[in-house]
């Protein structure tokens, strides 16, 4: 076997599934192998007339280490390198059919230089695991009956220390001891796939494979995953496959043609973000994106991903004006090739992985896209609800006084609420791009913007479908969200950002705790109106149910006015024990309560046999949970 080829990690069987677009371990395969006396190297480059291997091993020199194509052609180069070692720097130079030679960054590297530099590094992905009590039980945490509060972070803006973000390491301790006590379920980071541009926040992504070298290693990114586990909390991983961006190191014209692109810009270049979109019709490129996929649940343990701007995905003519895109082979604006491999994406991961979650940002009415496949579906796990965010946003953006002209903006998601399996997001995106910070939404003084607060708080966690929130907005940051820089952690030692803060806390925690919060978040039988209708009150109630019956009732004043002796008609008698109220003192409130429950009456009211007499504190939600044999 000659140095070309040796240790060639390819099979037959390999060549055919990638070929076929099915293959989802390409990781294992393309890119740089090392091993005990060098690395073997392989790259996907069909139109290329000749490509070398260039690095710091061979001083840059493309007439070193000629790489040769391989027999069947699969368009594939291989070589082994002798003497390569961890940490080597390298790229390939491209030779196309046409014009002059040009340096690719490795599109499987699994390990990359600090931008600004852009050469891929020759790793071993070697780390030993201890988070196997999570991995063996994680199926419980992540299923579609379990809690799921969300906390969405930057990983660069979140804490700084000495002004320069956190490492992995770092933040695996500092995030850990946060998430325990604010009691969030999972943490979903923002893309931290290797980006060039930091600005882009991830979602210009050039590294499928790589973790960004701003924060540590691979193992450093293991680190953190692993700590987290072993806290017993989720971690989540924002991914990218609808787009990526024109530098010059990266995929764009990758071997001299429209690789990974379409070469017609009316499908290939996204003029909302001036990038390029993936050709989800070629099957080498739908192996490419699958295996990413794969790559981060496989390699890095992530219990899911968030798959981002699935529409643009979806739609021929997503961000586009009349004649600046072709319609699909029907006529139509359906991107048949985009569903087709969201769909492949979506079988093969619950296929490999059953125990995590996969959940589509799709901000259209798109049906079914978290139906599975067999039934016409996309196949994702779950949904972001973006109608409940805008409506609720809309809502508590509108003065007390008129709410009651508005009072269908805030009951209208539960005409839908179970037609997909919803997350319900206040993420980044609302508080970016001059939309100001969450609190800034709220209307009046700073008391009612802080009782607005966690009024919404309490709406959301007692609202069916699992939650969402950005970092920062559990404490009611002012300032509009900015990736330079970290949160305003400072206003903590102001009373009123430290209650809504236990109030999240106390919220998270309640909601673990209560089957009837999340048991049956996707089906009506969790959910029943009690009064929808009083809008010159502005008031809803409602129950939430859990498998066995356990009970939850739910009370929302929406207006800065104490309502005393307030009927709300419930199902059984006897008492109905206050667990929240988020008036309380302690989360900067008035203190109006119901001193600990209620015991209910045998007055019929809102159809039901029994009634409470309740005081609804201003701006506030007030949970009760019923108490049978008392």
């Amino acid at each position: 076997m000659s140095t070309a080829d040796r240790s060639s990690p390819f099979t037959e069987h390999d060549i055919y599934l990638f070929r076929e677009g099915t293959h989802t371990r390409l990781y294992g395969k393309l890119g740089c192998r090392l091993a005990a006396d060098g690395a073997h190297f392989a790259l996907w480059a069909p139109n290329a007339r000749a490509v070398a291997l260039i690095g710091d091993f061979n001083d840059w020199d493309p007439a070193a280490h000629p790489m040769s194509p391989r027999w069947d052609s699969s368009g594939i180069w291989e070589r082994f390198v002798p003497g390569v070692a961890a940490g080597a720097a390298y790229k390939f130079r491209i030779t196309p059919t046409s014009g002059g030679a040009f340096d690719k960054a490795d599109p499987f590297a699994v390990y990359a230089q600090p931008p600004a530099e852009t050469a891929s590094r020759a790793w071993s992905l070697d780390y030993t695991w201890n988070d196997g009590e999570w991995m063996s039980a994680r199926g419980g945490r992540n299923g579609l009956a379990a809690p799921m509060s969300i906390y969405e972070v930057h990983l660069g803006s979140w804490r700084r220390r000495d002004g320069r973000p956190l490492t992995y390491r770092e933040a695996a301790h500092e995030l850990g001891d946060y998430l325990t006590t604010t009691g969030f379920t999972h943490v979903e980071l923002m893309p931290i796939a290797e980006h060039p541009f930091y600005g882009s926040w991830g979602y210009q992504c050039t590294g499928f494979f790589a973790p960004t070298a701003r924060y540590g290693t691979p193992q450093d990114l293991k680190y953190l995953v692993d700590h987290l586990h072993q806290r017993g909390i989720g971690v989540l991983l924002d991914w990218v496959p609808s787009h990526f961006p024109d530098d010059p190191h990266g995929l764009s014209r990758f071997d001299g043609t429209d690789l990974f692109e379409h070469a017609d810009p009316r499908q290939g270049y996204h003029p909302d973000w001036h990038s390029s979109i993936f050709n989800y019709g070629r099957h080498e490129v739908r192996a490419f994106l699958l295996s990413s996929a794969h790559y981060w649940l496989d390699e890095y343990h992530f219990d899911g991903l968030r798959v981002d701007a699935v529409a643009s995905m979806l739609y021929l003519d997503y961000g586009r004006r009349h004649g600046e895109w072709i319609p699909n082979r029907y006529g139509g604006r359906e991107n048949l090739d985009a569903i087709e491999f969201l769909r492949m994406l979506n079988e093969s991961v619950y296929r490999d992985f059953p125990d995590v979650q996969m959940i589509a940002e799709e901000s259209t009415a798109w049906p079914m896209v978290s139906r599975p496949v067999y039934l016409g579906g996309l196949g994702f796990g779950m949904k972001w609800n973006m109608g409940w965010m805008h409506d609720t946003l809309s809502y508590f953006r509108q003065d007390p006084l008129f709410r009651r002209y508005h009072h269908n903006t805030i009951t209208f998601s539960m005409i839908y609420a179970f037609n997909e399996n919803f997350v319900l997001p206040l993420s980044h995106d609302e508080v970016v791009h001059g939309k100001g910070s969450l609190i800034g939404k709220q209307p009046g003084d700073s008391w009612q913007q802080f009782a607005g607060m966690r009024l919404m708080y309490g709406y959301m966690w007692a609202h069916p479908g699992k939650k969402l929130l950005f970092m920062g907005g559990e404490f009611g940051q002012r300032r509009e969200w900015t990736h330079e820089g970290e949160l305003e952690w400072w206003v903590l030692k102001f009373p009123e950002h430290s209650g809504l803060q236990r109030w999240v806390a106390d919220l998270n925690h309640l909601y673990r705790r209560e089957p009837a919060l999340h048991e049956v978040d996707f089906d009506s039988a969790g959910f029943e109106w009690i009064d929808a209708s009083d809008h010159e009150s502005s008031t809803l109630a409602w129950l939430r149910r859990s498998r066995t019956g356990e009970t939850v009732l739910v009370v929302c004043n929406f207006t800065p006015v104490p309502r005393h002796h307030y009927s709300v008609g419930v199902p059984s008698p006897g008492y109905w024990r206050e667990l929240a109220n988020s008036d309380a003192l302690d989360y900067g409130g008035s203190g109006i309560g119901n001193l600990g429950g209620v015991s209910s009456e045998p007055v019929p009211s809102h159809g039901r046999p029994q009634r409470l007499t309740l005081t609804l504190p201003p701006l506030a939600a007030v949970l009760f949970k019923w108490e049978p044999g008392s």
